[in-house]
């Protein structure tokens, strides 16, 4: 993960081609040819062992005979040659490299590449185009229109189809990369690089496999952060994902792993090149919307359907429910005789008035979020005044509008109209409606990526002692398997509710077991190789007294000896029946992805799990927000609603289960699968009916490792001021938006000028909670807190770093609140970040001061910063301090 030397890559001053040639059609040939046509102001430096020119440019036999170092070679060349050539290249001064071969000798280019600090894109890459300064440094045979979209791909075949479906729709590129083989530069350094373009309005990824997921993820959602990522995944035509020996093994297939990532990292996934092209246009022109309920305003009783229908289908949103106030208001504005109801039908018949006045109650209806206005063209209406009159509707009133005029001739009028007012235009009602479905998926992944699970849930702290002495347990046993008791006993040590189970060894021991729980009682088989005791005829329920017990006992092994004499058996796990008649029956796992590591699993329990396949797999850790939304994925959830007689399920007890799971796995990374099925749900709460855990000694790889940093309570430490009095200083929650924003009204102006290098006269709810919710990755802040009179938290300093992706340098901003000068909390906020960055091996920390800021000036050299005059302000001073 860098972005050391891309510059040389994405703005070359001058470009060598090497192995150019005349010979037609040739990979050298037509990046040469690319590269004069396109215009590159820049050099031009063809080098071939024979030829004197190439396409009329004075060419060179070999790269010590260049007039010039070029920032950037494109090698055209047969694989076997490629580790020399970047060798003399690095040799020469050259910084960046496309290899256009993909027969290439990997570690023997990389090791060539490495002394230098030489970046490659590719092997196997079709190049890359930046229009903006007239470089196609590829061998497409379509140029790029420059525009404000990078696309980033692994496909070369897919690039050149996509720049050939993208010119005649005039859609346009900051940056068009083919990766190749992504040896060296892969899709985390591009986003990197990216994030900070200020030509680039948002990225779109073609991915058919990730490399380094701890790369990835941070990446993504750094970039996610500034402006959209949206991709598209080719998914592997065959689906080999084995079937664990735990539930949530089979469920947690590496797509729904992915999908996971993708929600959590803020970005948007679609499922073709058409579709992500418009998921960006729709996302660059619609307004924000406060939820994901829809109404649809349509002059056609079909083509509201065509609406309806595709919401009908799997994806995010909903049909809004329309009240009773704003039925009124539009029964008012239509004939007698008018149907009410969402779709909103506004006849055959209706003129531009009519579309302007009922656009506007549902604009303003409190229950409706977003509003798509279709129109069908006919003999009756004038679709171009219906056009204009919601065009100025919209903007008169505001709120979120879609629109669709159907057909082809006739409705072209109307939508240049809507794309000359940035109104999102689609030709048919079912695009709109995905459209749609685009918005709500993406603000709910944004709202995803500012979450960060707190250390503890409700001030609950787990026995981590007990679950320690547990989890090492589990394992000193062959396969890691814990018995049922100790399972149960570590999810009780997280406050997870269980069914009290006994182990007993044999007949007898399940008869005694039995009769201390209390009848009726379920026994199961107890054994490491069964995942599933209801395949095995292992499950006796409801049993009433000693008899029943033996008896079952006795049956159970019979069959297990006939149908599966190779399984080991421990005996027999017994339990209370649990009455609880209104109890839904649920599933909540972990499982450990190869890419992205431990993941959750939640969904519909019981034996028909497999079958039925309603489930989400969400990323740790998940806190109480993160885990209603992994419920709300699931068809499930919709049982939990109350109906008839049963009453809704307590699901803030079912999301805090999940929580729980999460706080346990962060814990014990030992833990590498989970099942807890069924996990019974109903208005009293949660209770985890039948659970298995299995553990494995850590190890550091991306199997095991989160792909999100929890919040890392270790850094968690207690000081004092000058005067005595204590504070704690640990890493920037969320839930310090409230004093963060009470901190910033107790700074007086000069203090926050300083700081923030201008007048502030706001700081909005969004800003806030982007100083409060970071990526652990790669940010960090450290405040300083203690309680107020009344109990409640206040932060009383701040001091933030950014790191770049390199770690090679981390941006310094220190904040201490105007009446606590003169504490040392500014000493001691910056001796806690200097550690932490110490303890990372980043090898410097700079802040960029106003050269006014005294205070500032001298705290950072107290802490050992060097001064440096800014080459790009006078008015600011650098402050380095080297830790490396």
């Amino acid at each position: 993960m860098s972005i050391h030397n891309l510059s040389f890559l994405f703005e070359p001053t001058s470009v060598a081609v090497i192995g150019a040639s005349d010979r037609p059609r040739s990979a050298g040939a037509v990046v040469m040819r690319n590269l004069l046509t396109a215009g590159f102001k820049g050099p031009i430096m063809p080098v071939h062992p024979k030829h004197r020119a190439i396409a009329g440019v004075l060419a060179y036999p070999d790269v010590r005979s260049m007039p010039l170092t070029p920032d950037l070679a494109v090698l055209c060349t047969p694989g076997e040659t490629i580790p020399g050539l970047i060798e003399d290249l690095g040799r020469r001064g050259t910084r960046a490299a496309v290899v256009i071969a993909g027969d290439v000798d990997k570690e023997a280019m990389l090791a060539a590449a490495r002394p230098w600090s030489l970046r490659i894109l590719g092997g196997g890459a079709l190049g890359l185009l930046v229009p903006r300064i007239r470089l196609d440094a590829s061998f497409s045979h379509v140029p790029a229109l420059p525009g404000k979209v990078a696309f980033v791909s692994q496909s070369g075949a897919l690039s050149t189809a996509v720049l050939d479906w993208a010119r005649p729709r005039g859609i346009g590129f900051s940056h068009f990369i083919s990766l190749g083989d992504a040896h060296d530069i892969d899709f985390a350094d591009v986003m990197d690089y990216l994030a900070n373009d200020d030509q680039t309005r948002a990225i779109l990824l073609y991915i058919e496999s990730i490399g380094a997921r701890r790369n990835f993820i941070p990446a993504a959602r750094a970039a996610a952060r500034n402006k959209p990522v949206l991709l598209v995944r080719a998914v592997p035509e065959a689906d080999d994902h084995p079937v664990g020996k735990f539930l949530a093994e089979s469920l947690a297939r590496p797509e729904d792993a992915f999908d996971a990532a993708i929600r959590r990292a803020g970005a948007l996934r679609v499922h073709d090149i058409d579709e992500l092209f418009g998921a960006v246009e729709t996302l660059a022109r619609a307004k924000p919307m406060k939820g994901q309920r829809l109404a649809v305003l349509s002059n056609g009783g079909g083509t509201a359907m065509m609406a309806l229908a595709e919401m009908g289908g799997p994806g995010g949103g909903q049909m809004a429910t329309l009240s009773e106030e704003t039925l009124r208001k539009l029964a008012a504005l239509m004939p007698r005789g008018w149907k009410a109801g969402n779709p909103v039908d506004l006849g055959v018949d209706a003129a531009g008035k009519r579309y302007a006045d009922m656009a506007r109650v549902l604009i303003e209806a409190e229950e409706v979020d977003a509003t798509l206005v279709v129109h069908a063209p006919n003999a009756m209406a004038d679709g171009l005044e219906a056009a204009q009159a919601v065009i100025d509707v919209q903007k008169r009133h505001g709120g979120a509008v879609l629109t669709s005029w159907v057909g082809e001739e006739a409705a072209a009028p109307a939508r240049k109209l809507f794309a000359e007012a940035a109104l999102p235009t689609y030709d048919t009602p079912g695009r709109a409606v995905r459209a749609f479905r685009h918005l709500v998926n993406y603000q709910r992944n944004q709202d995803m990526l500012m979450e960060t699970p707190p250390s503890q849930l409700g001030g609950f702290a787990a026995a981590k002692g007990t679950a320690r002495l547990i989890v090492g347990r589990g394992l000193a046993e062959a396969g890691g398997n814990l018995t049922e008791p100790d399972a149960k006993a570590l999810l009780s040590a997280y406050g997870i509710k269980t069914q009290d189970t006994r182990l007993a060894p044999d007949v007898d021991g399940a008869v005694a077991a039995a009769e201390a729980v209390g009848y009726p009682v379920a026994l199961t088989i107890a054994s490491p190789d069964v995942a599933r005791k209801w395949d095995v005829g292992g499950v006796a329920l409801n049993l009433e007294d000693g008899a029943a017990v033996r008896s079952a006992a006795e049956g159970i092994l019979r069959r297990v000896t006939e149908t599966r004499p190779d399984i080991k058996v421990d005996g027999f796990t017994i339990q209370r029946m649990a009455f609880r008649p209104n109890a839904r029956q649920l599933i909540v796992g972990v499982a450990c992805d190869a890419l992205f590591g431990p993941v959750l699993v939640f969904g519909e329990g019981g034996r028909a799990v497999e079958v039925i396949r309603d489930h989400t797999v969400g990323l740790p850790p998940v806190n109480l927000p993160l885990a209603r939304g992994m419920i709300g994925r699931t068809r499930v959830s919709r049982l939990l609603q109350a109906h008839g007689r049963r009453p809704a399920v307590d699901v803030d007890a079912v999301a805090e289960v999940l929580v729980r799971v999460s706080r346990m796995l962060a814990d014990n990374p030992e833990i590498v699968a989970c099942d807890i099925n069924p996990l019974f749900a109903d208005e009293h709460g949660a209770l985890a009916v039948d659970a298995r855990i299995r553990v494995a000694p850590w190890e550091d790889t991306d199997l095991r490792h989160f792909s999100i940093l929890p919040y890392p309570a270790e850094l968690e430490e207690s000081a004092r001021l000058h005067d005595g009095s204590p504070v704690t200083l640990r890493p920037i929650r969320p839930e310090d938006t409230v004093a963060h924003s009470e901190m910033m009204g107790r700074m007086t102006p000069q203090d926050l000028r300083l700081r923030f290098f201008g007048q502030v006269r706001q700081i909005h709810h969004h800003q806030m909670a982007r100083l409060t919710q970071i990526d652990y990755e790669r940010e960090m802040a450290f405040i300083a807190t203690r309680a107020n009179k009344d109990g409640t938290p206040e932060t009383l300093g701040v001091v933030r770093t950014v790191t770049d992706p390199d770690n090679r340098r981390a941006e310094l901003a220190v904040l201490v609140r105007s009446d606590m000068k003169g504490t040392g909390l500014g000493s001691m906020l910056m001796d806690k970040i200097v550690r932490y960055q110490r303890a990372r091996k980043t090898r410097a920390i700079y802040a960029q001061i106003m050269i006014e800021n005294d205070a500032m000036i001298r705290l950072a050299a107290k802490a050992g910063f060097k001064k440096h005059p800014s080459d790009e302000d006078p008015d600011v001073v650098e402050m380095v301090l080297e830790l490396v």
